[in-house]
């Protein structure tokens, strides 16, 4: 049946209900410094997002342990990042961010233990959805150099979305898990069937 929806970009991956859109390709292509700048502070934050679970839940040794090598990797991709900035005269500079991050976590339960739950699912999300669309990137973008190093970023990023799927059915029931990463799932693809109008990662 003839639809006016856009061309989807690549078949879903595990965790994400969508694909990405093949509009925020060429957007991501056409405002390739700003995506750059983006994705430093997606680094930056999703290292804070890892130390402050730790600190939150400090008795957690199984998820202590694995966030710290998910917060100090986080951080190494941080100044590599940085370091692409640097070669194209990039500044490191504030950018409004967009409302998936903020609505997204908005999900999160305030009570305990929902609340572990949800703040490892809508981690483990997010990271999915930056493993598409680094992916993406890597696939389409015209420096080759670039695409190289978008490529050695595709593996740390799946295994970070894995490790949070790990730690979520270490604490709780594998088809509690399940169910609620259903919901989460449902919410993070509606926040971006439409396509931001602000270039970003997670636009």
């Amino acid at each position: 049946m003839p639809t006016d929806a856009p061309e989807r970009a690549q078949p879903t991956i595990k965790f994400l209900q969508q694909p990405t859109r093949s509009d925020w390709i060429d957007q991501a292509l056409q405002n390739l410094d700003t995506i750059l700048l983006d994705h430093s502070h997606c680094e930056r934050k999703a290292a804070g997002v890892a130390v402050n679970m730790m600190f939150r839940y400090p008795s957690y040794t199984k998820l202590v342990r694995t966030l710290t090598a998910i917060a100090r990797e986080e951080l190494e991709h941080f100044e590599l990042v940085n370091q692409w900035l640097d070669r194209r005269g990039i500044a490191l500079a504030p950018l409004p961010a967009p409302p998936y991050g903020s609505k997204l976590s908005a999900q999160v339960r305030r009570d305990e233990p929902e609340r572990l739950l949800d703040m490892l699912l809508v981690s483990g999300l997010i990271e999915a959805r930056s493993h598409e669309r680094l992916g993406l990137l890597a696939q389409h973008l015209p420096d080759p150099d670039l695409a190289k190093f978008y490529r050695s970023l595709m593996a740390s990023e799946a295994r970070h979305y894995g490790a949070y799927w790990v730690l979520a059915t270490t604490y709780f029931e594998v088809d509690e898990v399940t169910v609620r990463l259903q919901e989460l799932a449902t919410v993070e693809s509606e926040l971006l069937a439409t396509l931001h109008p602000h270039p970003r990662i997670h636009s």
